[in-house]
């Protein structure tokens, strides 16, 4: 069960500061940074992809908590997904098609009482959804970023690394 979400992503025409349509340049490294954390701290949901053994590839919108550190999602521990989260890597992605931020990471699955309490009520108070009231179970999964890239257009591509191996890039 999904309840109300207090904080609604803003319409893509509400991120005009961050996406301005008529400036064509290429941001600098420090303004993808800035962009980047702005929208970890303030978008709601991702596109999680993961894969299987065998290689087949999976795709869902989830919920995330950013603590400026990892990102924190939950899903039910015995689904598709909850299952590939569970060999210890992800990509993540934000934004739409011309303002992407990609993260690859490495996953680190916690039980559901794992989490200490507080965490657990900025994940349900931020997404409007609470794992832990749920009947079915449900893991934790925290990604931490070892890769994240930014770009809008193919202008931006050639520098749209911006963290390696876990370490912000100057």
């Amino acid at each position: 069960m999904r309840l109300p979400r207090p904080h609604r992503q803003p319409h893509p025409h509400q991120r005009a500061a961050l996406n301005p349509p008529d400036d064509r340049r290429p941001r600098t490294r420090a303004r993808r940074r800035q962009d980047t954390t702005h929208r970890l701290d303030h978008d709601i949901d991702c596109w999680v992809a993961s894969a299987d053994p065998d290689g087949t590839p999976h795709l869902v919108p989830l919920s995330f908590d950013w603590d400026g550190h990892t990102l924190l999602l939950a899903t039910a521990a015995h689904s598709p997904t909850g299952r590939n989260l569970a060999t210890g890597r992800a990509r993540v992605g934000l934004g739409h098609t011309r303002d992407v931020v990609m993260i690859d990471g490495d996953v680190e699955t916690l039980d559901i009482h794992a989490l200490p309490t507080d965490r657990g009520d900025r994940f349900a108070t931020r997404t409007g959804f609470d794992p832990r009231t749920l009947t079915e179970p449900y893991h934790w999964y925290r990604i931490r970023p070892r890769r994240i890239q930014a770009w809008r257009e193919v202008n931006e591509m050639t520098d749209r690394t911006l963290m390696r191996d876990g370490a912000w890039l100057d």
